[in-house]
């Protein structure tokens, strides 16, 4: 019976148009605008990445074999199936330009194709011409092209020659875009393509050497994808084979931008839960502003539902605007940048209005309003008629009803449910969701100390009179202060977690990992070239260590005589192919964890040593049995032992090692790795690439710093979605001080009436100022630094520093914030005439 009359009430309450509720539609726009924008850039990649799969596959379908080339039935089941088949082998070398002392060494990507590629898409070369034409031999010399990076590095231009292996190429063209470099995922080094048939006599395809074959298909027109791929995987699967469609062209590209938008949608959640902290403060502004009229309302009869149902009304239509305008932002902001975010990707995108993301972003955002309003609208419905003839607002408890708290639970629980199911990480959504709750628990209650200790400094602080009003008034009756922490610590600590997370991975890249990393790694060490390449190193005094080991790759199968994924789940180990090596001895810093390795002259069925860190995460015991597919071929053992293995040292780790008896028959090269000083380094990579051009060093330093820059690039786009958030913050400190001009211009007057000057006064509102974002800059630097160091220690599981030039940053971007937003609204209160303020509180 009252809904229709709050309705009335509600319709002529709003005739006084949107003031005091700027802040929040500016909050909940910006916070929803932010939620939508990622949300929409992803589809457009997602849309892009499934209209060009074939472009970006280079074929319909693709068959991956790992250090074997397809069988003459896997070859004539391709050939039944496709109208075209094209073959290409891609391995790591060492690209040499020159000899002796004076040659130039880098590692490359190297791709072999054949005369069909590309199937589908255009090679761009610099100069302009077919890739058929560069790749054709001039001079006796196989063509090439390659990445202008490498050629950089190298000093090649077209023309020059180059070596890779044994075999010599001339350099025709630079690579400007490459239609299927997106399905290579990561490489350590640039691209160099040649043809397949100039690497016969080169030494870089020896047995055992470690390369990728992949044979891509086209498909007659219509040719259904599901039941082929079922067909190949039911036949092939067990010989090692991976499936790849245009369905999903670049899987690792796809999935990247998947976690990452799904991460940078929560770092958007933290943004709007400040910008609901701006909701609270701005609603409950307002409804103060209206307790003479709440009061009235009650004085003539009026229900607490009635009440409540007025201003709900008010607040809801307001916030429908907000995230309307937040939707038409975040939608409109890609497409008008497309052209700038498109020439930025390396990937392509179809931006569009995408339904999906906008609908979850306004649910976020009608959420977050609906959670944080209902608290201040619940304490509306309690103001008595007595508060006409007295201010009994701060009289109220501050605990709304039990109904409402119950209310605001279940809108809470389905904030998480939602975030959970659009993300598809429920660990992921749980703690960072569970990290803003702390953060801003411990925040409310650090405001709350903040009050009593400021309200105890006052009394001690007779003899600085600008710092004892700066502290009462931060000690007052108002909320002022609990705003300005809540809003701007919530919005640092995001800041500043990410600020540690980023600063502690580049210390762990850039400072600690070369101490115990070694210079190089070297791979596709054939077995008679052992000797050598061991007597060249032990001979050497600038070598401190060498490790070398036999090198397999296998993907695991079965576990118990399971499907692997059944029983491991998406587990990295049985993703993808995984290192396997064999030993007759654990090597000396090994150390078994559970059970015993097998007797040195071991000969019986094959037994296996696993890391006990990832056997406890897959959940395998000893006695399991594991199936390794291994060039095509199943070998199944018996787990024996559990070891420790450290993979942060960069040195050689498996995952899995077993008895040499298991593996005698399978060809394969070896691993090894050189710690040296770093002036012998040339020297060693010199001679050992002269005696053995086959080999391939991998120089750890140029891999980390790859990696740095991928790191790099991920941290920059979380700094973004971070900044957002503080944006977000500082509305909320301008609302608030906005908010409080009423307040500081009676206290100037009051002031001025007792002889204070406008500059003491000044002082005191920035010292205010100051000491409040000093306070909020510092409990955020805490709650930034506990989430770094949570994220360090048990996601990356990396030592963690505090990394004091960003925490710095931190607590002067605190004082800094506050004193321009409280300065901002400072000169009307200081302006104002002391008779007409005091005249008009009276």
């Amino acid at each position: 019976m009252s809904l229709p009359l709050a309705a009335r009430f509600a319709r002529r309450e709003m005739r006084g148009g949107l003031r005091g509720f700027r802040l929040l539609l500016a909050c909940l726009a910006l916070g929803v605008a932010a939620l939508a924008a990622v949300g929409s850039i992803r589809a457009a990649i997602e849309a892009g990445l499934e209209a060009e799969g074939a472009a970006l596959l280079g074929g319909d379908a693709e068959l991956d074999f790992t250090y074997r080339f397809a069988s003459a039935e896997e070859r004539d089941w391709m050939a039944a199936r496709a109208d075209r088949v094209s073959e290409i082998v891609e391995f790591r070398s060492m690209a040499v330009v020159g000899s002796g002392e004076k040659s130039e060494r880098a590692l490359t990507q190297v791709k072999a194709v054949d005369d069909l590629y590309p199937l589908i898409g255009d090679m761009v070369l610099d100069p302009a011409m077919p890739l058929d034409r560069a790749l054709a031999p001039t001079d006796g010399l196989a063509g090439a092209v390659m990445e202008r990076a490498l050629s950089d590095r190298l000093g090649l231009s077209p023309g020059d020659v180059f070596a890779l292996g044994e075999a010599e190429f001339r350099l025709n063209a630079l690579i400007e875009r490459e239609p299927d470099s997106a399905a290579s995922g990561f490489s350590l080094g640039p691209r160099t393509m040649v043809l397949r048939r100039a690497l016969d006599g080169s030494g870089l395809l020896s047995a055992g050497t470690l390369f990728n074959s992949k044979y891509r298909l086209a498909l007659p027109e219509g040719t259904p994808l599901d039941p082929l791929e079922a067909e190949a995987k039911e036949r092939f699967s067990d010989a090692g084979m991976r499936w790849t469609d245009a369905r999903n062209g670049a899987p690792g590209v796809a999935r990247f931008i998947e976690r990452l938008s799904a991460f940078l949608v929560l770092v958007g959640l933290s943004g709007l839960a400040v910008g609901g902290v701006g909701v609270a403060a701005a609603v409950r502004a307002y409804l103060q502003r209206k307790t003479a009229v709440i009061a009235t309302f009650r004085a003539m009869g009026a229900s607490r539902a009635t009440i409540f149902q007025t201003y709900f009304i008010q607040v809801g239509f307001l916030a429908v605007m907000g995230v309307a305008l937040g939707l038409l932002i975040g939608a409109g902001l890609p497409l008008l940048l497309s052209p700038l975010i498109e020439a930025r990707l390396p990937l392509p995108a179809r931006f569009s209005i995408y339904p999906a993301p906008l609908i979850e972003a306004a649910l976020y955002g009608l959420l977050t309003a609906a959670l944080f309003t209902l608290w201040p609208l619940a304490r509306s419905a309690d103001v008595r008629a007595a508060t006409l003839f007295r201010d009994d607002w701060q009289r109220q408890s501050p605990w709304p009803a039990p109904p409402y708290l119950v209310a605001m639970a279940l809108l809470l629980a389905a904030l998480l449910a939602l975030a959970g199911w659009f993300n598809g990480s429920w660990f992921l959504t749980l703690w960072t969701l569970g990290g803003l709750a702390a953060t801003l628990t411990v925040l409310a209650l650090a405001a709350a100390l903040l009050r009593l200790l400021a309200r105890a400094a006052a009394r001690g602080a007779r003899g600085h009179p600008r710092l004892r009003w700066a502290l009462a008034a931060i000690g007052g009756p108002g909320e002022g202060a609990t705003a300005v922490v809540l809003a701007l610590g919530l919005g640092l600590s995001v800041l500043a977690a990410v600020g540690q997370i980023d600063g502690n991975l580049r210390r762990a890249i850039a400072g600690n990992l070369p101490d115990v990393a070694p210079s190089y790694f070297f791979v596709d060490i054939q077995k008679d070239q052992m000797p050598g390449y061991t007597a060249r190193l032990e001979g050497d005094p600038a070598v401190s260590r060498i490790e070398s080991a036999p090198m397999l790759r296998g993907v695991i199968t079965e576990i118990n005589g399971r499907p692997a994924r059944e029983v491991a789940g998406d587990h990295w180990v049985v993703r993808g192919d995984r290192g396997v090596t064999y030993a007759s001895l654990p090597g000396k810093d090994t150390r078994i964890t559970a059970g015993e390795w097998w007797p040195e002259d071991y000969n019986g069925p094959p037994q296996i040593s696993f890391a006990a860190e990832e056997a406890e995460e897959i959940g395998v015991e000893l006695g399991d049995t594991l199936s390794v597919n291994i060039l095509g071929r199943d070998i199944t053992g018996t787990i024996t032992s559990f070891r420790e293995v450290d993979f942060s040292t960069a040195g050689i780790g498996f995952v899995l090692t077993m008895n040499p008896a298991a593996l005698a028959g399978a060809p394969h090269s070896f691993i090894s790795t050189v710690y040296a000083e770093p002036e012998a380094e040339s020297a060693i990579l010199r001679d050992l690439a002269s005696a053995y051009p086959n080999i391939t060093a991998i120089r750890v330093r140029d891999a980390i710093d790859r990696v740095a820059a991928v790191l790099a690039g991920l941290a920059s786009a979380i700094s973004f979605g971070a900044l957002a958030t503080l944006a977000t913050g500082f509305m909320v400190l301008i609302g608030a001080a906005a908010a409080g001009t009423g307040a500081r211009s009676y206290e100037a007057a009051l002031l001025k009436t007792m002889g204070a000057s406008r500059r003491a006064i000044a002082a005191s509102f920035v010292l205010r100022a100051a000491l409040l974002g000093l306070f909020a800059g510092a409990v955020a630097l805490l709650a930034g630094i506990t989430g770094g160091w949570a994220v360090s220690h048990y996601v990356m599981e990396t030592d963690f520093a505090v990394v004091w030039p960003n925490a710095l940053m931190i607590i002067a971007g605190g004082v800094l914030a506050t004193v321009l937003a409280g300065l901002g609204f400072a000169l009307k209160a200081l302006n104002a005439r002391p008779a007409d303020m005091l005249r008009a509180q009276e």
